[in-house]
């Protein structure tokens, strides 16, 4: 089986009954989409399946034949962010990390629909059944709602995580810094 997954093909050698999510960390080495619940419910796994989000630890290989799947290692690169990336960043809209894969996908997939003028119930309907232990969800669907207005400035986002010097530290409002 031949999987294209964040645009690179890959030949498939786990069974036809194993999970997108087994296949994606097991055997390939994507790590972002995380084992949550495993019952398609905390959306940590969630990843683009031809574009639509799709729960990775609910899909079999099998329906899989020839699909390209993209997952957060393929929407943009440390110094290069995606909109979504770059506005997640710009909101601060992560805790600990481990949902933030899902929500990213999550959001991709919504700006992907629905470009432009958006709605923050939009918003909160497609993050629903994404689920987050440690925030309240205002950073998250704030920083979704700019992605997909397009209200980010991606091309000055950067994951840089080198130190500064004390006159280049940039604090984020409503950072814990």
């Amino acid at each position: 089986m031949r999987l294209t997954i964040n645009g690179a093909e890959h030949d498939v050698l786990s069974p036809p009954l194993a999970t997108l999510l087994h296949v994606l960390r097991e055997e390939i080495g994507v790590t972002s989409p995380k084992a949550g619940c495993n019952q398609g419910g905390c959306g940590a796994c969630t990843v683009l399946v031809d574009g639509e989000p799709r729960r990775s630890c609910l899909t079999p290989v099998a329906a899989l034949e020839d699909a390209h799947v993209t997952t957060v290692e393929g929407l943009g690169e440390p110094d290069a962010l995606s909109e979504v990336q770059a506005a997640f960043h710009e909101h601060y809209a992560a805790q600990c990390g481990f949902c933030t894969a899902g929500f990213v996908m999550a959001t991709e997939a919504l700006t992907r629909r629905a470009r432009g003028d958006v709605e923050r119930a939009e918003v909160i309907e497609a993050l629903s059944g994404h689920v987050c232990r440690c925030t309240g969800y205002v950073k998250i669907v704030e920083a979704a709602t700019a992605a997909v207005r397009g209200e980010v400035s991606a091309d000055e986002a950067s994951a840089d995580t080198a130190p500064h010097a004390p006159d280049e530290v940039t604090l984020i409002p409503g950072s814990p810094a």
